[in-house]
């Protein structure tokens, strides 16, 4: 029995929560940070007013740490916002995109022993076109790392490449000899959530955009979906 439109986008539902939830050790770090420092600058702020006498350059200098550190912790919580599917946002360049999703999972493809790699023509530009949708397309792109991470057996590597003037294509290649252990390659497979293609058409289908998926390669344009 073919499923139902709303089956369908239960299914998207449960993939962007998948992706979210593999890129929340990432996010959770840029919020954990500054509260680290913050309590360290507390704890010397502390000191340095017991003192006799108290030095109100060094005073200031720790004040002035913490309220750096509270902007950066309300940035970061904001930024949740950012994966909100409803919420109405600015767009994001293609640069800009490839750079935000490979912060948030550099770390974890590296413990795998995947290596990600991103060409140079797609390092941020300040005269790139800002593309609609940032978060449905932040969803995308971490739906084809997840494909290619989970479906391609002994992948060593993820390159990120321009397709076009409007697109992007993401491939995997083998594991090079000597390269990542077998007990880091047990922390890949298999997974119960494992990001197949079903999955990751699904997602592409409910938020509007088309992607070519092959065995090793996923490859789709960032331009808004019709409609």
């Amino acid at each position: 029995m073919k499923a139902a439109p709303s089956a369908r986008s239960w299914i998207a539902a449960g993939v962007r929560h998948e992706l979210l939830t593999r890129a929340l050790p990432a996010l959770r770090h840029d919020m954990t940070a500054p509260v680290s420092v913050i309590r360290m600058a507390v704890l010397m702020l502390k000191r340095q007013v017991a003192a006799d006498p108290v030095d109100p350059a060094a005073c200031e200098e720790r004040v002035n740490l913490i309220d750096n550190q509270v902007s950066e912790l309300v940035g970061a919580i904001r930024s949740l916002r950012d994966w909100e599917l409803a919420t109405t946002d600015d767009g994001i360049t293609r640069g800009a995109l490839v750079a935000q999703c490979m912060t948030l999972m550099r770390s974890a493809f590296d413990l795998h022993g995947v290596a990600l790699e991103v060409d140079d023509a797609l390092a941020p530009q300040d005269d790139e076109p800002r593309r609609p949708n940032a978060a449905a397309l932040r969803y995308l792109f971490l739906g084809a790392l997840g494909y290619l991470h989970d479906g391609v057996d002994e992948a060593g590597a993820i390159r990120i490449e321009a397709d076009g003037a409007d697109g992007l294509r993401l491939s995997a290649g083998p594991r090079e000899a000597g390269g990542a252990s077998a007990v880091l390659d047990a922390h890949r497979a298999p997974r119960a959530l494992a990001i197949d293609a079903v999955a990751l058409q699904s997602l592409a289908e409910d938020m509007g955009y088309a992607v070519v998926i092959a065995p090793d390669s996923v490859r789709f344009a960032l331009a808004a979906p019709a409609g």
